[in-house]
């Protein structure tokens, strides 16, 4: 089965596309649709003033009926969908998981199973680099 891609990264809550180890991943996650009207897909609310998005808001909106629910209660009902390539076999194969990031070695991860060879493939949080102070 293959899953449906996104046309456009504005139809996601989440996604990514990057190298693992000796191969490569294609995450994403789909907006979902409004429980209340089933008008139009929630998403983080937007700044009156600069028309520009929320990024850290703790609350997805609709944009037509204004229904608003809790970001953890929001992304728990959601599900990430990965096409990889398996940095241990080589083989190509599509996945899906919770979007629920755990914790592993200390970093948020999301996990996705190899089909093939059952390796795990760790989609991990990008982190920012801390900029050394100078001397």
């Amino acid at each position: 089965m293959t899953y449906k891609k996104p046309e456009s990264t504005a139809e996601c809550v989440y996604f990514s596309n990057r190298d693992v180890g000796e191969g490569s991943a294609m995450i994403w996650v789909f907006k979902q649709e409004c429980p209340e009207c089933h008008k139009a897909k929630m998403g983080k609310p937007v700044d009156a003033k600069t028309g520009k998005v929320k990024i850290r808001a703790k609350e997805y909106v609709c944009p037509e009926c204004g229904y608003t629910v809790e970001k953890q209660e929001y992304e728990a009902g959601l599900t990430a969908y990965c096409e990889y390539t398996c940095p241990e076999c080589k083989s190509e194969g599509e996945a899906e998981a919770p979007f629920k990031m755990k914790t592993i070695d200390g970093v948020k991860t999301i996990r996705f199973n190899c089909k093939s060879c059952g390796a795990n493939i760790d989609i991990t949080k990008k982190m920012k680099k801390k900029k050394q102070k100078k001397k």
